[in-house]
């Protein structure tokens, strides 16, 4: 165990084996850190939060030779509201914010330059790339890829093996650079099993997007679109539109 005598633990924290802890880290009161665990120097992490096994806090991102969207810059520390649970194995960056109540699964991994809101749960396996903000009570299911530029608004819904995209040009041209764009769901829109939604796409509030569609164009609030590619339909049902979900709050 490696504990730096910069960091600031609190009262009631317990540290399994083998964790380390990095200059300038502040862990608040009655947090829990599994076994083998790295919290990487400026990370917070907030009140009564469980991070289990083998999980990195805080690491710094590396840009790859040709990336076209990582920036090298200097990032703030990752900030971990209260009540957040991060499960096994996951990596979560620098310059990530997770407000509190979040819940990471097991396997995640989210980028530098994200935000996430209150009581969203990212699903065990769930890539969220970097330059994305997604917001409060979102849920996100196993194995869903969000990609680099995204924007998911309150209350969204997104199941399992979902990929987000943001490159029309797939790599190639340098054109391509000006155009990177990734979808924008806007408050309670829902993505079935396996969708797809192609670079820069809107999906309006309470929209529907059935397993499996390709969606290709802009989707108005309140319809359901299905197909390859994907189009409309008919209207989400008066019982599904959030205002008259029970879990609701505005």
């Amino acid at each position: 165990m490696h504990i730096s005598t910069n960091a600031s633990i609190g009262k009631n924290v317990t540290l399994g084996y083998n964790v380390v802890v990095e200059d300038d880290v502040i862990i608040h009161d009655n947090a829990t850190i599994g076994h083998n665990v790295v919290i990487r120097k400026d990370t917070v992490i907030g009140e009564g939060c469980t991070i289990a096994d083998n999980t990195v806090l805080g690491k710094e991102p590396f840009k790859a030779s040709i990336s076209a969207t990582t920036e090298e810059k200097s990032w703030p520390g990752l900030i971990i509201g209260r009540h957040v649970i991060i499960g096994a194995n996951c990596v979560i960056y620098r310059g990530a914010i997770l407000k509190d109540y979040t819940f990471v699964g097991d396997l995640s991994s989210i980028r530098e330059d994200v935000e996430i809101g209150e009581y969203t749960v990212i699903g065990r396996g769930v890539t969220v790339e970097n330059k994305t903000k997604i917001g409060k009570y979102v849920k996100i299911e196993t194995e869903a890829y969000i990609t680099a530029m995204s924007l998911i608004e309150d209350y969204c819904f997104i199941a399992p093996e979902v990929t987000f995209t943001n490159d029309n040009f797939l790599g190639r041209t340098e054109q391509r650079k000006r155009y990177f764009k990734g979808p924008i769901l806007r408050k309670g829109a829902r993505i079935g099993a396996n969708a797809t939604i192609l670079p820069g796409i809107e999906i309006g509030e309470d929209a529907l997007i059935a397993a499996g569609a390709v969606v290709t164009r802009n989707v108005p609030p309140r319809k359901i679109y299905v197909g390859v590619p994907a189009k409309e339909f008919r209207d989400v049902p008066e019982e599904q539109l959030l205002k008259n979900q029970s879990y609701y709050k505005e």
